[in-house]
């Protein structure tokens, strides 16, 4: 798409416009925001267009999009399929050696996995290895009550979080502030920047990681909008 418009502006609803056109979500939706805070921001995406538009530089606009076409027709459905990562989460499988590598994962994880503990009064399942092992069904079930509480607009962007760092229980902790989103990607990235560390860092392996953080940031920063106002 060719850039079309001069100005843009946000409504009393938090709804975006360029010029006197109101902008729609590819579902055809008025694409109205839940908090000033990110209507200014999404409202910045679209003024910061150049003669094309470019997705790829408006994540928010996109998760917005996301919340109200996808997710918000039907949230319990994606809600579940989302809490389904609590079966499987990162922080429960760790590595049984070497020592600074099991050491590493216990520093940067414990403290997540203790938050998770006293926040929802569950249980989990430490596992050594790859192998999966069920977690309790009351921790589970407990998990996806937290997940089926939020709305679309919270659900949108702790799906990418969920899926690029692998673990539900952080994502859960970063929507709760109970970490910040730096502290969550380093804790996320232990096993690669272990691997990192004694092979060599490969240029599509780092390429491929600049754009997970890319999504991850934005995923964060639309969930800090949420709680601006």
């Amino acid at each position: 798409m060719k850039r079309f418009w001069t100005d843009v502006s946000v409504d009393s609803d938090r709804s975006i416009r360029l010029d006197a056109r109101p902008v729609r979500t590819p579902g055809r939706a008025p694409l109205a925001l839940p908090t000033a805070a990110l209507a200014a921001a999404v409202a910045d995406e679209w003024r910061a267009v150049g003669e094309t538009l470019d997705p790829r530089a408006m994540p928010l606009t996109g998760l917005a999009n996301a919340a109200i076409d996808r997710i918000a027709p039907a949230p319990e459905a994606f809600g579940a399929g989302l809490a389904a990562y609590a079966e499987s989460d990162l922080l429960c499988y760790r590595a049984d050696a070497p020592a600074e590598l099991v050491a590493r994962q216990a520093a940067a994880w414990d403290p997540l996995l203790d938050w998770a503990r006293d926040r929802y009064d569950v249980h989990f399942e430490i596992v050594t290895g790859v192998m999966h092992r069920a977690q309790p069904p009351a921790t589970v079930a407990r998990l996806g009550e937290a997940v089926a509480s939020r709305g679309a607009f919270q659900l949108a962007p702790l799906s990418p979080l969920v899926t690029l760092t692998g673990t539900l229980i952080g994502a859960l902790a970063l929507a709760e502030r109970a970490v910040s989103a730096d502290a969550l990607w380093q804790a996320a990235m232990v096993d690669e920047d272990w691997q990192a560390e004694r092979w060599g860092e490969d240029p599509l392996a780092a390429q491929a990681r600049a754009g997970k953080r890319h999504d991850y940031d934005a995923a964060a920063r639309l969930l800090a909008l949420l709680s601006d106002d």
